[in-house]
């Protein structure tokens, strides 16, 4: 029971650490299931193995020196977005080993699917600010910043995962009032 609770943190702080960036959580849990620090579920246990590890290795480093272009890292949010939310759903039940399938695909659809997409949507919509006020100068430090949270975050969850979920729901707290703000407050007049 202890096991399935903590499962559950585990697949919530990875989902989060999706949203931020895609490869870099697939990874942390790779090289964790290979070093045996994480059980898989049974029909993702060749997530880790060593040819996987390096393929994402190459991804990862693909991923991150492109996002370390101005415009590129902006359209890569666009493109990414979707492929989160569905990586966010795999990542929540690869890790979710001993639950009822039914329960296990439902949580990993509507949690690990919403929150690698609210998370996502909100670094996406910060990218873009960014971008604006800067002309996408500052836009290296943004990738920066990025890519240690999903290091940390991705690790946090694996082996703290109680706090991985109290970080997570603090993020998912202040990117929905970014989103909401952004898309559903009322214009205002600049009268």
């Amino acid at each position: 029971m202890i096991d399935q609770f903590l499962a559950f943190f585990v697949g919530v702080g990875l989902a989060a650490a999706v949203g931020v960036r895609i490869f870099i959580p697939l990874l942390v849990v790779s090289i964790s299931a290979f070093t045996n620090n994480l059980i898989l579920s049974n029909y993702f246990t060749w997530m880790g193995s060593l040819p996987v590890i390096i393929i994402l290795i190459v991804i990862c480093v693909f991923e991150t020196m492109a996002f370390f272009v101005p415009w590129l890292d902006n359209f890569l949010d666009a493109v990414e977005h979707p492929l989160s939310i569905i990586t966010g759903i795999i990542i929540t039940g690869a890790v979710i080993a001993d639950f009822n399938p039914y329960i296990k695909w439902i949580f990993a659809l509507i949690i690990g699917g919403a929150i690698s997409g609210t998370i996502n949507a909100a670094t996406g919509l910060l990218r873009l600010k960014v971008s604006a006020e800067s002309g996408g100068k500052n836009n290296f430090i943004f990738s920066t910043i990025e890519i240690i949270s999903a290091i940390v975050l991705s690790l946090v969850s694996i082996f703290a995962p109680i706090f991985a979920g109290f970080i997570t729901a603090i993020c998912l707290i202040y990117f929905t009032f970014i989103i909401r703000n952004k898309f559903l407050s009322p214009a205002k007049n600049k009268d």
